[in-house]
């Protein structure tokens, strides 16, 4: 076998073993014949939420097994294809299994990703704010810019965006923003951008044309779906109303309908303007139920938690990923080391590859990369 097959054959390999690994391949014929014992209790649906909720867990370890019974047997077929047509002298049967190798490797790689993506809250929707920085009205103007590059990757993913808040820069740009971000897995793929987002390039405000370094920060968090029960005490919330800034026109609002809460135990605020009062309220409540979650979350895992308080404030050294405009052309993450040169596709959405490398990374945070060669 040439050794581009071989390399695509080791690199399906690698991916058989993680789904081997998250689904834990062993136990998984047990658990599923737990799961079919379980559904046939002909009480099962006294409790729809929890039926529901045992259906969904025994759907995704089927899909979890097929996918690598069904990965792993065409890989040994191909496999066999080519060692048939290599004995034989047939170079239309082996190029034919390489093709077909090449194309398993890309669904492989599909798979691998949807993988990682089996967080307890990895299939919700999402809630994601963008704060500016360090860096006056040019940090203003870069979180405007963050703002638009997620707004516009979520519309390439065929998401649902909502404008929860926004706060509008003194002079451009915006000091805040939420959004709520609605589809299958959002929250999987947008958690790993929580941090401080570094722009470097030659400032439009700024006479002199000078180059200036900014900063923004980013907060992903989950919206607590009706599965997840998160309890607020009446006592632990102060509800202002006020009314919301704008630039004027037509959405400028008339009347106090801009809701603020504040929850006291963990100094958490959450703010919406957008809609009525009345609806203001509601997405504000959704919002701070999704905060606390999140930190629930963080606790359970410290890996996640130290990440967050390392995140600290949105300037120098915090920084998880750098865009660079100026002198050169560059988006590089620091945590994985993955970099692209394609800076106005990335400022346009394109955002898979940053996202899927982080996603890749083990639990000791190393890189594919560094775990590859390791392996």
């Amino acid at each position: 076998m040439r050794a581009e097959a071989q390399n695509i054959v080791a690199e399906i390999e690698k991916t058989l073993k993680l789904l081997a690994q998250r689904m834990d391949r062993e136990t998984a014929p047990y658990r599923l014949e737990e799961f079919n014992a379980r559904i046939e209790d002909p009480n099962l649906w006294d409790d729809p939420t929890k039926a529901q909720a045992l259906m969904r867990e025994r759907q995704m370890l089927m899909d979890a097994m097929e996918t690598y019974e069904s990965i792993s047997q065409d890989m040994t077929d191909n496999v066999e294809l080519i060692g048939m047509g290599e004995e034989e002298g047939d170079d239309d049967v082996v190029a034919e299994a390489e093709n077909a190798l090449r194309a398993l490797k890309v669904k492989a790689a599909e798979k691998e990703l949807e993988a990682l993506l089996d967080g307890e809250a990895d299939s919700n929707d999402t809630f994601l704010e963008v704060h500016s920085g360090a860096g006056g009205t040019e940090s203003c103007d870069w979180a405007s810019m963050l703002a638009r590059m997620y707004v516009r990757w979520a519309e390439k993913k065929g998401y649902k965006v909502e404008l929860q808040s926004e706060s509008p820069g003194e002079e451009a740009g915006i000091k805040s923003a939420t959004y709520k971000i609605s589809g299958h897995n959002a929250y999987g793929w947008l958690k790993s951008e929580s941090g401080v987002h570094r722009l470097v390039r030659i400032s439009p405000y700024d006479s002199a044309a000078r180059r200036h370094t900014s900063f923004s920060s980013v907060w992903v968090y989950p919206v607590v779906d009706d599965n997840i029960e998160v309890e607020v005490l009446p006592n632990d919330i102060r509800i202002d109303t006020y009314r919301s800034s704008g630039a004027g026109g037509q959405h400028v609002n008339k009347t106090d309908s801009a809701v603020r809460i504040t929850h006291f135990p963990t100094g958490i605020v959450v703010t919406s303007s957008e809609k009525s009062q009345h609806q203001n309220r509601d997405i504000a409540m959704k919002a701070l139920k999704s905060r606390l979650y999140q930190l629930e979350l963080d606790k359970r895992n410290q890996a996640i938690n130290e990440a967050h308080e390392a995140k600290g404030d949105a300037g120098w050294g915090n920084q998880i990923r750098s865009y660079v405009l100026q002198p050169y052309q560059m988006v590089k993450d620091l945590r994985t080391g993955f970099e692209t040169s394609d800076t106005g596709g990335v400022l346009d959405g394109d955002l898979d590859g940053l996202m899927a490398a982080t996603l890749a990374m083990d639990a000791h945070g190393k890189s594919r990369a560094e775990a590859n060669a390791e392996a």
